[in-house]
């Protein structure tokens, strides 16, 4: 396997590569993860079963596409492919470092430069790609509302229904999303998709981000993931809303953009987030009546 990973990064690089070294590293809950090196050059890995060849080439193209905007630091993808029995990703390493004064607010400004000039006639993405291990549609749509209460909340509460975990009527609840998001203008722009803390990182050359699920939507996305898992630092805020400042009525639209991924969590981990689920759907009922 290792060798015919490191075939595939010499072919793709035109240098001559040999895996001498390799470490396990953290690689999230999905993928196993590596740092390997031939003494010289080092490359993040990621395996997995050969049948998830499909997430690691729309990783490889969501990351493509964010580099393409010249605006935040992204790994470079060497190489996707199958062994005989995995699949995998070949990413530039980053050496990461804890000093990250100033940064954030540089984030904030970059992300808010991406979302300002990557606008797109529609919502939606090339091909369908992944949030963690769950596969997420993108069909293209004119109308936002509908894109996101159909293609984001209803598909998830599909796939919780055919895993018999009921929340309520989905049409209901498609119908209360699409309604807390009338009177939004929405202009179609490129979106991380999944960012969390976990998904960024600080190098010598400035923030790093990775692990996308791109897609072309509403900026505000991105913003409220921010906030769900651990609140980014208060200087990412001041830089974003410096080049970019959010429109009114984000902190209501932000319940049901978050609501996507507690359902996603929900899916893909039960437990506890089925529960965070009934919770903050609870709440936004009790917002829609208001």
């Amino acid at each position: 396997m290792w060798q015919s990973i490191g075939q595939a990064i010499a072919t793709e690089t035109g240098q001559s590569f040999s895996i001498k070294n390799k470490q396990p590293v953290s690689g999230g809950d999905i993928n196993l993860a590596f740092k390997v090196n031939d003494e010289q050059q080092s490359y993040f890995i990621k395996l997995n079963d050969k049948r998830r060849l499909s997430h690691f080439e729309t990783e490889a193209y969501s990351l493509d596409q964010l580099k393409a905007m010249q605006t935040l630091i992204t790994p470079e993808c060497i190489a996707t492919g199958t062994t005989l029995d995995k699949s995998y990703i070949v990413l530039s390493h980053i050496d990461f470092c804890s000093d990250n004064a100033g940064l954030w607010y540089q984030l904030g400004q970059q992300l808010a430069h991406m979302h300002k000039n990557s606008g797109h006639g529609q919502f939606g993405w090339q091909e369908d790609n992944y949030l963690g291990n769950t596969r997420q549609p993108n069909d293209w749509q004119s109308n936002w509302r509908s894109f996101f209460a159909e293609q984001r909340i209803g598909w998830q509460l599909q796939l919780l229904s055919e895993c018999s975990v009921y929340l309520g009527n989905i049409e209901h609840i498609i119908n209360m999303c699409h309604n807390g998001l009338a009177h939004h203008h929405v202009t179609p722009c490129l979106v991380h998709g999944d960012l969390w803390q976990g998904n960024v990182g600080f190098c010598a050359q400035g923030p790093v981000v990775f692990d996308p699920a791109c897609y072309y939507g509403d900026r505000e996305v991105d913003l409220a993931m921010t906030e769900l898992f651990g609140q980014f630092p208060g200087e990412f805020y001041r830089g974003y809303q410096a080049v970019y400042p959010l429109s009114e009525g984000y902190e209501r639209r932000r319940d049901i953009y978050n609501f996507y991924h507690i359902l996603n969590h929900a899916n893909l981990f039960g437990g506890v987030y089925i529960d965070q689920a009934k919770a903050l759907l609870g709440r936004l009922f009790a917002l829609a009546v208001h």
